[in-house]
């Protein structure tokens, strides 16, 4: 029952793909990649909700807590919570920059502003390097998912047919395909969420789950993790919204509004996690064995719900990763073929991204089966690298006049220092590493900006 039930939703979502393609004829660049800039408030909130609630709110978060206790997901939520006042006020500005630049992706509105085609190669090129972990991250979590479940089957077998299935979404129509699905998806995933919370409350009791848990797990935050949380909130939040993907999708938003109207009904998905701590306890306060902290969640929902409910959590898990994945490419794939390869003429772009997506797919593979990771390890990473965007697009939003030359020299000191601390294993006293490198990058930029006016004055 459980996989009839799971490849049940898998083909809905498969005809959900063709259906988005319906009415819309062959598809130019812009609408493959950014829907023509016709999406409304519906379908912007569940494709953008469905980028950010992704494999890692069932396998990450979850996984975090049973591994390092309960205190080292509080800045999961915090830096979540934080990001929505930006996106309220940042997103419609992103929109209105890539409207007034004709933009595809993050490097086109580098390139549109600056004027600087080496910074527009430093943007695109870090922008794929830091999102191979974000695809291993999902990965990562279907492989968890669908093995916890009980499936156990060859980690290769399951990765290939993850990426065959992004990849179908992806050559059916694009982002819109995306925007379909994430409707399916958004709405298995917080049934599977609460459904596995309130059979955890339910059969286990929720006052008996959180004692248990308690005497194996501490609840109290040492100064240096409250340090480390507060400081990943603050710097996670400021690169939610330059991630690649989450750029582009503001970009299929047909108005300004549009992105407002979506922002102020975001938070109301955080409302589940408290059924994902529940889970996540559980597997803490019944001493569960497991082969990996990101099993946590299911091992709690294969213990506790019937066969076809766990199908439906089953599919949740994977279209939630199949998802983002199928994002990651939407961005990837033409950050190449306009941004690396300018030469391309459009009407080979779009088939030239699907080439692209199917390299990046590969890599991911190999990734996630050399070095498998926690979860949480993994959003880090991508985040060190993503976030030294900030200033940059900041300069662009509020058109500021900034030196190309500042900006590329704060973007790549901020990526390398912050690659150099993780790999030495540096200590601020909790301070997140990418925040320290986010303050290098801005003091970079300023001293390489104005360096030519000190030097004017002084020579004055």
């Amino acid at each position: 029952m459980t996989t009839a039930v799971f490849l049940g939703f898998i083909v809905f979502s498969l005809y959900l793909a063709v259906r988005s393609g319906k009415g819309h004829g062959a598809q130019s660049m812009h609408d493959f990649f950014v829907a023509s800039r016709q999406f409304g408030a519906f379908l912007v909130f569940f494709l953008a909700a469905g980028e950010i609630y992704s494999i890692g709110t069932m396998v990450g978060f979850p996984g975090g807590i049973y591994a390092k206790g309960p205190t080292y997901g509080i800045w999961f939520l915090g830096y979540i919570l934080l990001a929505y006042p930006l996106g309220y006020f940042l997103g419609p500005k992103i929109w209105q920059a890539g409207a007034r630049y004709n933009a595809i992706t993050l490097p086109d509105l580098f390139k549109g502003h600056y004027g600087s085609r080496a910074l527009e190669l430093i943007v695109a090129g870090s922008s794929i390097l830091f999102l191979l972990p974000w695809g291993q991250l999902q990965f990562t979590g279907l492989v968890a998912a669908l093995k916890g479940l009980g499936w156990d089957f060859d980690p290769v077998y399951l990765v290939m047919i993850s990426a065959a299935l992004a990849f179908s979404y992806i050559a059916i129509s694009g982002v819109r395909a995306s925007a379909y699905i994430a409707i399916l998806k958004d709405i298995l995933m917080v049934v599977a969420i609460v459904a596995t919370g309130v059979a955890v409350g339910l059969k286990a009791g929720v006052g008996d789950v959180f004692h248990a848990a308690s005497l194996q797990v501490s609840n109290q935050m040492s100064e240096t993790q409250l340090r480390f949380s507060m400081s990943t909130m603050l710097f996670q939040a400021l690169g939610f919204y330059v991630m690649p993907f989450a750029v582009q999708n503001f970009f299929t938003a047909k108005s300004a509004n549009t992105i407002r109207r979506t922002q102020v009904a975001m938070p109301l998905y955080m409302l589940m996690y408290p059924f994902l701590v529940l889970a996540s306890y559980y597997a803490i306060s019944q001493n569960l064995q497991l082969a990996s902290p990101n099993e946590a969640f299911f091992a709690a929902a294969v213990r506790l719900l019937p066969g076809w409910l766990l199908g439906l959590v089953a599919a949740g898990a994977a279209l939630s990763g199949l998802l983002v994945l199928a994002g990651i490419c939407l961005a990837i794939g033409p950050i190449v073929t306009r941004n690396l390869l300018p030469g391309l003429p459009e009407a080979r772009q779009k088939q030239g991204a699907k080439v692209v997506i199917v390299i990046y797919l590969v890599l991911s593979i190999a990734m996630t089966l050399a070095t498998p990771n926690l979860m949480l390890t993994l959003i880090n990473t991508t985040y060190y690298g993503v976030t030294q965007f900030f200033p940059g697009v900041l300069v662009i939003l509020f058109s500021l006049k900034v030196r190309p030359l500042a900006i590329a020299l704060g973007i790549v000191t901020g990526q390398l220092l912050a690659i150099a601390l993780y790999v030495q294993q540096a200590d601020f006293g909790g301070i997140n590493l990418g925040l320290v490198s986010l303050a290098v990058n801005l003091l970079v930029t300023a001293l390489v900006h104005y360096a030519p006016r000190l030097s004017r004055v002084q020579a004055a």
